[in-house]
């Protein structure tokens, strides 16, 4: 498996990697009660729509485990991030389980999450051409159980000898791909080039990249892909440059009550996160920010849908 881990539970603690101090720091943060773990979902101290379902699968077993009412904490749980639907699955999934069932119920979502993505990198491993690799936002090991989604084809492709090198787009505004993917990559001595978002266009065009990978929040019934702001751009231009695009998804991401991407809520973010970094202002006071954390690609505008039962394609 990854060298990374961002996600651990024992005897009724759950530990999270604060991904909001990467790279920085590596600060682990226990959760002990649902509350805490909505709260976590929300900050972005864990995020990644596996992630995000595991981590509220473990917050309903805090509930249960400490005496909190069940439902409620699952309301609570639900409306942390509405985009992914992997969160909404898990918690579907733990209502068919009795209370002191939960726990082990929850634990086996992770522990799937993570061969389902190690499957899923073997099979886009066997599709995706080896070479240059253009990714957006971070779908590794901290935005799932183990391995990752695009990230997880890059680490397959790694572990089986074959050439790759990672371009990682930055990620405005939350910098997913400059604080997160590189770190990951870096970790693991898998080759990575960080690139800003605006550069997208000139990599592609220099050659240097032979495809663009991305994971995904929600795929809608007919194809419709809800990923990280600056996706569907993205996906333009790699038809515009001839290169294939595809979207790494477990099939918990598939959400068939979506007819398509005009169905899929999108979430937006608070206004400071474009104005600025963190606690430094870089834009100047009494401007109007529009902060949408995901966009959605037309079905039209992908080469292949990746999941860990090959490759999906839509009706």
């Amino acid at each position: 498996m990854s060298t990374v881990e961002a996600i651990r539970y024992e005897e009724g603690v759950l530990s999270l990697l604060d991904q909001r101090a990467l790279p920085q720091e590596e600060t682990w943060l226990q959760i002990q009660d649902p509350g805490a773990a909505a709260q976590a979902i929300r900050d972005m101290v864990v995020r990644g729509a596996p992630a995000i379902a595991i981590t509220a699968a473990y917050g309903l077993a805090l509930a249960v485990r400490c005496g909190f009412d069940r439902s409620e904490a699952r309301a609570l749980l639900l409306a942390s991030r509405p985009t992914a639907v992997n969160l909404r699955w898990a918690l579907e999934r733990l209502d068919a389980v009795a209370d002191g069932a939960v726990e082990a119920e929850a634990q086996a979502i992770h522990a799937e999450d993570a061969r389902i993505c190690r499957t899923l990198g073997d099979v886009g491993a066997d599709v995706v051409p080896e070479g240059g690799l253009y990714t957006h936002c971070n779908t590794g090991a901290l935005a799932t159980g183990g391995w990752g989604t695009a990230l997880g084809v890059v680490r397959s492709l790694h572990a089986q000898g074959r050439p790759v090198h990672v371009y990682a787009g930055e990620t405005r505004p939350y910098l997913q791909g400059s604080r997160l993917t590189a770190w990951e990559m870096v970790q693991e001595g898998i080759p990575c080039t960080l690139v800003t978002d605006s550069m997208a266009g000139a990599v592609m065009a220099s050659g240097r990249i032979h495809s663009v990978v991305v994971g995904c929040d929600r795929v809608a019934a007919n194809g419709d892909v809800a990923n990280k702001i600056g996706t569907y751009g993205l996906a333009v231009l790699a038809r515009y440059h001839g290169l294939p695009f595809y979207v790494a998804m477990p099939l918990s991401t598939l959400d068939e009550q979506c007819r398509s991407g005009e169905d899929i809520p999108l979430e937006e973010r608070d206004p400071s996160e474009v104005a600025g970094f963190r606690s430094e202002r870089t834009a100047p006071g009494g401007v109007g920010v529009w902060n949408p954390s995901f966009d959605v690609t037309p079905a039209d505008l992908v080469t292949g849908w990746i999941t860990e039962q090959g490759l999906w394609r839509p009706g």
